[in-house]
């Protein structure tokens, strides 16, 4: 072969030697250029292109090294057998196995949202820009296992301030979202323990559990969060509780039943609680509900806490704090398990932290959150001749207990209608109840002001 037709243009934004470059390649995996066909020479194909020779000498190069092209000394280029090239095409997906499309909402009430428009992008970029000014190896190599030192003392220190949590920087572990640490705990905790779950529960916890082989047993909530009778009816020895802001009823449990669930955790050797203090930095009335864990002495209590919710969901960055037995455990057979979260990662967030950043930051977003709590609990007033408000004065959304008659189905599909998603309490019920009320999910936290406004106004007229 002497010589290639290749429609070069020198107006594209791609260099003229990529564009040798991938026409040779197309080439070659489709065939046209056979395998052992000799290429032009660099000096006959830049002539024949009116391009320098060093621009055709890079294609070369670039095929070369990635095996599309071999080299003889003294005889020139050949193309490489297509047989022995990966060549990756966009696979297809098969019809029964394309992903089913979103339906389109107007507007989207869900429970889980968080306000990433109040991301503190600026303050975000001059910290990593900070961290990563100098050429700094060390940020890059294995960090401790457990997280980095300096980040899990800036997160004891922000626990103890802010939920009255007694740990130290050694009893915390870090780990790349809350999945992760709840994995890493079944495997610290070994197998035959039973755990019991709230019911209505935070399902992604129960669902995770039970993939992972476990035991588990719902227990029915009263008024005043999970049942300690169902915990004895069941003989559990693991008690998973959102005891702050129960997810998703929004019960806060009183000090009684917290008293009570510690003595049962402390009637047996190997019982523990696991506190999921999910969104505690959202309280508008009252103050701040401390954590279970600060109430425990006789190292019960397995806390466990995200940056998701206060800062972003793809920050990916959890931890928990380990009692003396467990943390033990981890230390004599689980240390070599490496942490999932980047030290450059933890670096930035334990200066958010202690810089003063993180502090701004959750007033601000409590502050906006207030206000758009408000603006739904106002606007919700004409409904409540048929329904009550629950769950409110914490977190991100609130739940409407219906009256009338209704079931979850026949509110949730008259709102979708409309272009409007709601969501029903049955969904994070363990048990199904056939005769239970209909209870419709709020969340806030996705939608501004004007939207909730809005939204409101055209669940009143498909409700009322």
């Amino acid at each position: 072969m002497n010589e290639l037709t290749i429609n070069l243009n020198a107006d594209s934004k791609i260099p003229l030697y990529e564009q040798i470059y991938t026409y040779i390649k197309s080439d070659i995996q489709t065939g046209r250029i056979p395998c052992g066909e000799k290429l032009p020479s660099t000096r006959m194909l830049s002539k024949y292109l009116e391009v320098s020779r060093s621009t055709v000498e890079l294609a070369y190069e670039q095929l070369l090294s990635e095996g599309y092209i071999e080299s003889e000394p003294y005889k020139g280029f050949f193309a490489a057998p297509v047989e022995e090239l990966y060549h990756l095409k966009p696979a297809a997906l098969p019809v029964s196995g394309k992903e089913e499309e979103k339906e389109s909402y107007r507007y989207d009430f869900t429970p889980n949202g968080v306000d990433l428009r109040s991301f503190p992008y600026n303050v975000w970029r001059k910290l990593s820009k900070d961290i990563l000014l100098d050429d700094r190896t060390e940020l890059f190599r294995s960090g401790n296992s457990q997280g980095e030192y300096g980040f899990r003392a800036a997160v004891c220190s922000y626990l103890y301030q802010a939920r009255g949590v007694n740990c130290s920087p050694e009893q915390i572990v870090i780990g790349a979202g809350s999945d992760y640490i709840l994995m890493l705990l079944n495997v610290i905790l070994g197998e035959g323990y039973r755990i019991a779950f709230e019911d209505p529960a935070y399902k992604q916890a129960y669902r995770l559990i039970r993939s992972l082989s476990c035991d588990t047993v719902p227990v029915p909530l009263d008024k005043y969060g999970m049942r300690i009778s169902g915990l004895r009816e069941y003989d559990a020895d693991i008690a998973y509780v959102t005891p702050s802001h129960q997810y998703p009823t929004g019960i806060v449990m009183p000090i009684k039943r917290r008293i009570e669930l510690l003595k049962w955790a402390d009637e047996r050797e190997g019982r523990y609680i696991i506190e999921d203090d999910y969104d505690s930095e959202f309280r508008y009335k009252g103050k701040p509900i401390p954590a279970l864990q600060g109430f425990d002495g006789k190292g019960k209590v397995i806390y466990f806490g995200t940056f998701s919710k206060s800062i972003a969901p793809a920050i990916r960055l959890s931890y928990m704090v380990l009692p003396g037995t467990l943390l033990d455990r981890y230390r004599k057979n689980y240390r070599f398990v490496n942490t999932t979260v980047s030290k450059v990662d933890q670096l930035i967030v334990q200066r958010f932290i202690e810089d003063g950043y993180y502090e701004r930051h959750l007033n601000k977003t409590r502050a906006m959150y207030k206000s758009r709590h408000d603006v739904l609990i106002e606007g919700l007033r004409p409904l409540l001749d048929i329904c009550r408000i629950s769950g409110e004065n914490a977190g991100v959304h609130l739940l409407l207990t219906f009256k009338d008659g209704r079931t979850e189905e026949e509110l949730i599909a008259a709102a979708a209608r409309q272009g409007i998603r709601v969501y029903g309490l049955s969904d994070y019920r363990i048990q199904k109840e056939a005769s239970c009320e209909a209870v419709i999910l709020l969340g806030y936290a996705n939608l501004t002001e004007p939207q909730i406004r809005e939204a409101v106004r055209i669940l009143i007229d498909c409700w009322k």
